[in-house]
């Protein structure tokens, strides 16, 4: 567990940096960590990534989509086939060779994003997002068993899910429960967050 904190806590650390100058687009990115060489440039790859992600962010997803085939997906390949050239230097017990064997026995979720532009380059919401739980889950033995523990989950999702979307949890939960049962079956995407925000604001355009 303390590998994989330290990991996730070096993704961070390099997610957050800023080496480049502002208003560089993701090709000029791209040049500048290509003027590396060997190891260094290959050190490097991931934050080359998560530079190309922030000019892109919240853009549609055909775009992201198209930017990232020209210019991610190339640097991916090139990181795993350098992964995969270290990996056969290093021991099997080795920690370094064990989170190579983990990234690259999942490669093809890692490299999702890649082919679907609504998709984010790391889960670093949903960490946050989880962290309150994690840190309190001593408070949350009440679930008593599986069934409860998912419906637990199922209770989280949707409530990070409302938050997520601008929308007061217990307002929302509370008219959905409210209404839910006598609400057409094939109409319940009606209250999903996103479109029950727009409903209540319409609404209350009409009243006004």
């Amino acid at each position: 567990r303390s590998r994989i904190l330290a990991a996730a806590d070096s993704f961070d650390a390099m997610s957050s940096s800023r080496h480049y100058r502002k208003g560089m687009t993701p090709s000029q990115i791209e040049a500048e960590f290509r003027k590396g060489s060997g190891r260094q440039w290959d050190s490097r790859v991931v934050d080359a990534l998560f530079e190309i992600e922030r000019p892109i962010n919240g853009k549609g997803a055909d775009q992201r989509k198209a930017i990232r085939q020209a210019l991610s997906a190339p640097l991916v390949g090139e990181l795993k086939a350098c992964m995969i050239e270290q990996r056969a230097k290093l021991s099997r017990g080795h920690d370094l060779a064990k989170a190579m064997d983990y990234i690259l026995t999942r490669w093809p979720a890692f490299t999702r994003f890649l082919d679907d532009g609504r998709v984010c380059l790391s889960n670093n919401a949903a960490e946050r997002a989880l962290r309150g739980i994690a840190l309190g889950r001593k408070s949350w033995l009440f679930c008593g068993s599986d069934r409860g523990g998912q419906r637990a989950a199922a209770m989280y999702s949707l409530i990070v899910t409302a938050k997520m979307n601008d929308v007061d949890p217990q307002a929302w939960l509370a008219d959905v429960l409210a209404r839910i049962a006598a609400h057409p079956a094939h109409r319940l995407d009606e209250l999903l967050p996103w479109k029950w925000k727009s409903g209540v604001t319409a609404v209350a355009a009409q009243a006004a």
